[in-house]
């Protein structure tokens, strides 16, 4: 993340993530934008990420793209021993990552998946 301003993990094909940078635009808000399909995180990178979500990794994961089905993610254990798995799944397969991420520069992250989400956090 670019030091000092807000990122979005960006996905332009997708409604939800369009949405998104419609409403930081609106609210005035300088960000980057992180095309996260063509720049997939690092595993270091998405433990950050999840750490500052206060999430795991299952909690991020589109279960119902078809790679996760051709891997059977949904039967996938969720404990701490199996979160590098999961890790390193979304990092080999960035379009199963939830989208669109906003990154803050307080430190905050979440999936800005509707525009009260973006509001509470911003």
């Amino acid at each position: 993340m670019t030091s000092g301003q807000t990122e979005i993990w960006h996905n332009p094909r997708c409604t939800k993530s369009r949405n998104a940078t419609a409403f930081l635009d609106e609210a005035g808000i300088d960000y980057t934008v992180r095309k996260y399909l063509d720049q997939p995180p690092t595993a270091a990178e998405l433990r950050d990420v999840l750490r500052r979500m206060g999430a795991e990794p299952w909690d991020i994961t589109r279960t119902g793209e078809q790679v996760a089905k051709d891997l059977d993610m949904a039967s996938w254990a969720r404990t701490t021993a199996d979160r590098e798995r999961w890790i390193e799944a979304l990092v080999e397969h960035p379009n199963l990552i939830q989208r669109p991420i906003v990154l803050t520069t307080d430190g905050a992250a979440v999936v800005a998946r509707d525009d009260a989400t973006l509001r509470d956090l911003l």
